[in-house]
């Protein structure tokens, strides 16, 4: 069965980009076939650091969203990710209600998980509580606390969509914060995470060897919440 994977937040800034590139690098590194779709028309993070797997597409054109539809159901076998830029949320849904796309899902037997990608802020707990006003058990869900944007969650947690989320099948991850230092090396050299970590010429990525060594560890706890998650 197929797995489209809509990575998305709606708010600009909160990661969603870095996510996608972190589901890339995991399954390129397990060998797990995958097709990656950009929305993003002028910054796209997958058409850059994983561009032998990516292809751009356009989220106000049905024609460009519906290939996603029907790369799932000619290769069920790969995994699609679906990195969504800001401010993507009202033409997708719109896609997706007047095309039917959830009730299609369940007749064709492919699977949609939405991967809501949060800072701290309140902005990203009220997008969570209007996904799941919208959507409620119709769509699977994994939130992304992202800790690169801010390490307290505690309007999150108060707030009471987490809980909700969860009483739905959501899983929650966490991504840890990795020194911004080291984030702006690898964006600047445009190396993909596998290259950044295993690169040892300085010059062509502008990391050193203790740097290569966070990153190595900030991975590994990526991956495996990105295992737990059940990518």
């Amino acid at each position: 069965m197929a797995n489209i994977h809509f990575i998305g937040g709606e708010k600009g800034g909160v990661g969603k980009s870095l996510v996608s590139r972190l589901l890339a690098q995991y399954l390129i590194d397990r060998e797990l076939p995958f097709m990656g779709f950009d929305t993003d028309r002028s910054h796209g993070a997958l058409l850059r650091f994983y561009a032998g797997y990516a292809s751009p597409v356009l989220v106000d054109r049905y024609e460009a969203l519906d290939s996603i539809i029907e790369a799932a159901i000619e290769q069920p076998e790969r995994r699609l990710l679906v990195d969504l830029a800001a401010q993507t949320h009202d033409p997708l849904v719109k896609w997706m209600d007047e095309s039917g796309v959830l009730e299609m899902a369940g007749d064709s037997g492919f699977s949609i998980t939405y991967w809501h990608v949060m800072d701290s802020g309140r902005d990203s707990v009220d997008l969570l509580k209007k996904l799941l006003d919208r959507f409620g058990a119709r769509l699977g869900y994994v939130l992304v606390r992202n800790q690169m944007r801010g390490d307290d969650f505690s309007l999150l947690e108060r707030s009471g969509e987490q809980d909700r989320a969860e009483a739905l099948g959501a899983r929650t991850v966490s991504i840890k914060h990795l020194s911004d230092a080291i984030i702006q090396k690898i964006d600047a050299s445009s190396s993909s995470f596998w290259a950044a970590q295993h690169d040892t010429e300085k010059s062509r990525t502008g990391l050193g060897l203790m740097d290569r060594q966070r990153l190595k560890m900030w991975l590994r706890d990526a991956n495996h919440q990105l295992e737990m998650a059940g990518i």
